[in-house]
């Protein structure tokens, strides 16, 4: 008897441990087979390809290029400390010889790196998102309960849904400018444009997935909201938001992507600071590095992207109870 047992528990173990092999090779194996797999091709397409700025650039010359940007980007925080460093040797001079003098301290004004355009693009980003989420979220719940609100709203949603980021950029532009006319802005001009137009792209996908999250709450809970007769807030807090929780985060993923990829054409469009910029600067400095570049801010971007969608439903999985909707 003992010895079946032993023979079914070391069945058993190979079982596992098949299993868990085969969901390594395909968790591991496969998305590093396809990413050789496009090295390859990039590798090869790229010594065919010839452009007015030289050959086109492979995976050698993009590493190469991205060490380059990083260096840059130490010997420019170098300049900074050594700035800063002859400034407040300067002012503590100062100050000895003049006890009355008030030390000014002025700004380094050397040019941004690639690494510093990349917190800018995702400040921007996440003040935009952030924005909208404030607006597409209050909104889609209130659309979502009322019927007459929805049909009231819905044709503005339908009309504005589809406007390119190209097109609102201008118009933001001329509306800041006009209004946002301080001495000393806190805020520079360049930030509150991409930062809205970002905004005014990326609210449908949540504003509309929430609306139907919460059209589409079952009626049993609709029905137990009423016998304990809840108040607004109550039903808000304690039925409709734990209920839609899968549909606004779905819309929350797909209005972050959206955020991402407005803010990139906003900030070319514009000239305003960021990966956007960056790429557009080097497109129009046509040196021999200049695609190697663009190449690395290009890769740069995606996954950037791929991370904030990773990061978006993985605060889904820890605040959803509907986990089958988050496999992705």
């Amino acid at each position: 008897m003992s010895a079946i047992m032993m023979k079914i528990r070391l069945n058993y173990q190979r079982v596992s441990l098949s299993q868990w092999g085969q969901k390594l090779f395909k968790s591991l194996a496969m998305p590093m087979l396809g990413i050789a797999a496009f090295l390859l091709l990039w590798s090869l397409a790229a010594r065919n390809i010839d452009t007015s700025l030289g050959q086109f650039p492979g995976p050698v010359a993009v590493a190469e290029q991205s060490v380059n940007l990083w260096d840059e980007h130490l010997a420019e925080r170098e300049k900074a400390e050594k700035f800063y460093e002859r400034q407040e040797k300067r002012n503590a001079d100062r100050v000895a010889k003049d006890p009355g003098y008030v030390p000014k301290v002025r700004q380094y004004t050397g040019k941004e790196t690639f690494i510093d355009q990349i917190f800018t693009s995702l400040v921007t980003v996440a003040c935009g998102f952030a924005l909208a989420m404030l607006i597409a979220i209050p909104g889609g719940i209130a659309t979502g309960l009322s019927k007459s609100l929805n049909q009231a709203i819905n044709p503005l949603v339908q009309l504005f849904k589809p406007v390119s980021p190209l097109a609102w950029l201008p118009l933001v532009t001329m509306v800041v400018s006009a209004l946002y006319v301080a001495p000393d802005p806190v805020v520079p001009k360049s930030f509150l444009n991409s930062m809205i137009t970002v905004t005014l792209c990326c609210l449908w996908p949540t504003m509309i997935n929430t609306a139907v999250g919460v059209a589409s709450i079952d009626n049993d809970l609709l029905n137990v909201s009423r016998v304990l007769r809840l108040g607004a807030l109550t039903h808000v807090s304690k039925i409709v938001l734990p209920s839609s929780v899968p549909m606004i985060f779905t819309g929350m993923r797909l209005s972050l992507g959206i955020a991402w990829m407005v803010l990139i054409a906003a900030e070319m469009l514009a000239q305003n600071p960021g990966l956007g910029k960056f790429v557009w600067d080097e497109f129009q400095n046509g040196s021999s590095s200049s695609l190697s570049r663009i190449m690395v801010a290009v890769l740069v971007i995606g996954f950037i992207g791929y991370l904030l969608d990773r990061g978006m439903l993985a605060i889904q999985r820890h605040v959803s109870w509907d986990k089958s909707s988050t496999v992705r």
